[in-house]
C-alpha cells in the first residue's frame, strides 16, 4: 500500500526544493538564508543546489511547477510573500497535481491497481470514482457476509443462482453494478460464493435493479431468492411493499408495468413463466440491508 503523500515526499518534495533552492540562490540569497527560509539545514541546501538529490524530470519540466518556483522565489526574495504564504501556494499546486494529474499518474505507476479507475481521479476527493467504487465493493462484501451467516438461506437459492448487487450512485449500465461473478449457489446446504465481487459481472439481477431505478426507485442494491409464498407473506408482514411483475414481458417492460402500478415497491416478484423460474427480488439502499431483509424474514 502506497499513499499519494508518499509520492509527494519521494518525488515532488526533492524536485521542488532543489528547484526553489537554486532559484533563491540565483537571486543572491546565501545558503544560510535559503536554509532558514525553507526550514532545512545548510547541508541539505548545498545538496539541492549542487544536484546531489535525485529529481523527477516530469515534475522538473512541468510548467506549473516551474511557474510556482519562480513566483515563490520572487516573492520570498523581495519580501512580498511570507514563508507561510509560500507554503499555502505550494500546497494548492500539490492538490492540483494530485487531482487526476501528474502526481496521480505517478501514484498509479507505484500502485498499478489504480489503473482500472483511469487517470482522472483524486484520492482526496470524498466523491472520487476510486472511493465510491471501493465503498460499493466493500458494501457487497459485507452483504455477502450476512448471506453466508444466515441459517437455511441455501434452500432459498434458486436453480439459476442468487446474486447480491449494488449500483454506483449514477449507474447507467451493468458495468456500474457490483455483483458476484458466477452467482451464489447452493453447495451441500450452504451458500457458495465463487469469487470476490466485481463490477459488470451480473446481467439479470443488475438489470432488474437498473430497470427499477429507471422507473424512479431510489434503490441502490438488490438480491434475488426463490419465490416462496411464506417468505412473501413475511416480507409483507414486516412492512415491505410488494408487487408482482409479468416475467413474460421481459425485465424492462415487466418491471416498468409493475412499478407504474406500485411505485413504492421494494419487493418485486414473479411467479414464473415459460422457461422462467419464479423469483423474489428485494430492493434496498445497500447490499447489507437487502441481505439483512432476507435474513430477518426467513
Amino acid at each position: 500500500m502506497r499513499f499519494v503523500e508518499e509520492v509527494v515526499v519521494d518525488e515532488f518534495l526533492p524536485t521542488f526544493r532543489s528547484m526553489l533552492a537554486e532559484a533563491l540562490r540565483e537571486r543572491g540569497l546565501t545558503q544560510s538564508e535559503v536554509a532558514e527560509m525553507l526550514g532545512i539545514s545548510q547541508s541539505a541546501v548545498s545538496k539541492y543546489v549542487h544536484g546531489e538529490v535525485a529529481i523527477n524530470e516530469r515534475l522538473y519540466d512541468d510548467e506549473r511547477v516551474v511557474e510556482l518556483v519562480e513566483r515563490l522565489a520572487d516573492g520570498l526574495t523581495d519580501g512580498e510573500m511570507s514563508p507561510v504564504q509560500a507554503l499555502v501556494e505550494a500546497e494548492v499546486v500539490i492538490r492540483q497535481l494530485e487531482g487526476g494529474d501528474v502526481l496521480a499518474q505517478l501514484h498509479q505507476e507505484v500502485v498499478p491497481e489504480l489503473a482500472e479507475y483511469g487517470g482522472a481521479f483524486d484520492v482526496h476527493d470524498p466523491d472520487s470514482d476510486v472511493r465510491i467504487a471501493e465503498q460499493a465493493l466493500a458494501s457487497v462484501r459485507r452483504g455477502l457476509s450476512v448471506v453466508e451467516n444466515t441459517p437455511n438461506v441455501a434452500r432459498y437459492i434458486p436453480a439459476v443462482g442468487t446474486n447480491l448487487v449494488e449500483a454506483l450512485p449514477d449507474a447507467d449500465g451493468i458495468e456500474d453494478v457490483v455483483a458476484v461473478p458466477g452467482r451464489i449457489i447452493d453447495l451441500k446446504g450452504r451458500p457458495e460464493i465463487p469469487a470476490e465481487p466485481e463490477f459488470g459481472v451480473s446481467e439479470y439481477v443488475a438489470s432488474v435493479l437498473l430497470s427499477a431505478r429507471e422507473q424512479g426507485s431510489d434503490a441502490r442494491a438488490a438480491i434475488n431468492v426463490s419465490y416462496d409464498a411464506d417468505l412473501l407473506d413475511a416480507l409483507e408482514a414486516a412492512g415491505y411493499v410488494t408487487v408482482e411483475f409479468d416475467a413474460n414481458l421481459g425485465v424492462e417492460d415487466g418491471i416498468a408495468a409493475a412499478l407504474d402500478a406500485e411505485p413504492d415497491a421494494d419487493v418485486i416478484y414473479q411467479t414464473g413463466g415459460f422457461g422462467l423460474e419464479p423469483i423474489i427480488y428485494v430492493l434496498g439502499p445497500d447490499a447489507p440491508t437487502v441481505a439483512g431483509t432476507v435474513r430477518d424474514c426467513l
